[in-house]
């Protein structure tokens, strides 16, 4: 008895072995990895003047697409490994960048991309070294899934509200050539970048999707930041900004809102009151009020979403200088621009 029940546990002991094997081999065969994303709000928007770069040698072709394909199929040559592959959304500028180590030159110019290419325009690739990137131009602003198996990367392109619930657009006053208000070495341009990488920090740790117009000194187009509002159908567009007069004396923080945009329960005036008194609270600051944006406010005047700027403060004040060159004070800035935005969805 006993030597047949060892007898059975041999024989199922090998069972399992030859089935655990099977299965690791056939995992390896057939390895599905998705792509751990670069965080898409740290790609940084080449400026205006940059363009785009566009050699046809390096153009990429693509082939027939597949009935009923919902997934672009980019292939991979053999060798390439998925943590090198990078994959980067320049929301911005419409495109999306694949990269990973490897030249693959030759490679692109004899196996075309297929799948579904109808939020494609063009693509090309380019080499750096030994990495190699591919460029796709993208036909608006898209979020995306991916999948890498058998040498196949897969990328489902997806609007972003179908992707996120909650959606934001912080746009940061000037950059690049646009200093904004200045006085001295310290310009509104340098503030207003500050307090949107204060402010990501804070956003980052929320179920909120968070586009930011600019993370680094560069310009893009004032037609360009109010799309990335509009294109994604952001529940708000916050716009951060310096104050300046020419009366030294003027200070405190003041709203601008959007009069010719409106939808029930919230709309612009509502974000911009909200936005002024939880900064003013923060900073325990003096409210200047609300203002209807100017025809020349290009950004707010054409959101077609709750739109609103925040002056955190008159560069032109010399107290209120000394305030914008303090860490401390700018932190409690993005405090309150924070704790707006998680009223604003209360």
């Amino acid at each position: 008895m006993r030597q047949q029940l060892m007898r059975k546990t041999v024989i199922y002991s090998v069972i399992f072995a030859v089935a655990a094997m099977a299965f690791i081999v056939y995992t390896a065969s057939h390895k599905v990895i998705i792509i751990a994303d670069v965080a898409q709000d740290e790609v940084q928007a080449k400026a205006q003047s940059e363009g785009r770069a566009s050699e046809e040698k390096n153009l990429l072709f693509f082939g027939e697409n597949a009935q009923n394909a919902d997934y672009l199929c980019i292939p991979f040559q053999e060798g390439i490994k998925a943590e090198t592959v990078k994959i980067e959304n320049h929301y911005m500028d419409h495109e999306l960048w694949i990269s990973f180590e490897n030249d693959c030159s030759d490679f692109y110019k004899n196996n075309p991309i297929t799948g579904n290419k109808d939020n494609i325009n063009n693509g090309y690739y380019e080499q750096e070294e030994e990495k190699t990137i591919l460029k796709f131009s993208l036909t608006g602003v898209f979020e995306y899934r991916s999948i890498l198996e058998e040498n196949n990367l897969y990328i489902e392109f997806l609007p972003p509200k179908e992707m996120y619930e909650k959606i934001v657009v912080i746009d940061p006053a000037g950059g690049g050539k646009e200093n904004g208000a200045r006085k001295g070495l310290l310009s509104e341009k340098e503030v207003t970048l500050e307090i949107a990488k204060k402010l990501k920090e804070k956003l980052d740790a929320t179920d909120i999707k968070v586009y930011y117009t600019r993370m680094e000194d560069v310009y893009p187009d004032e037609e360009s930041r109010v799309a990335i509002a509009n294109d994604t159908r952001a529940d708000m567009l916050i716009r951060i900004q310096v104050g300046a007069n020419v009366d030294p004396s003027l200070f405190g923080t003041q709203a601008v809102y959007n009069e010719s945009y409106f939808i029930p329960e919230f709309n612009s005036i509502e974000l911009a009151d909200l936005l002024e008194r939880e900064v003013v609270t923060a900073i325990q600051g003096k409210a200047v009020g609300l203002v209807a944006a100017k025809e020349s406010e290009y950004v707010l005047q054409e959101a077609m979403v709750p739109a609103a700027g925040i002056r955190v403060g008159y560069i032109t004040n010399e107290k209120e200088e000394a305030f914008l060159k303090s860490e401390a004070y700018l932190e409690k800035v993005a405090d309150g621009i924070y704790n707006a935005i998680l009223k604003a969805y209360e």
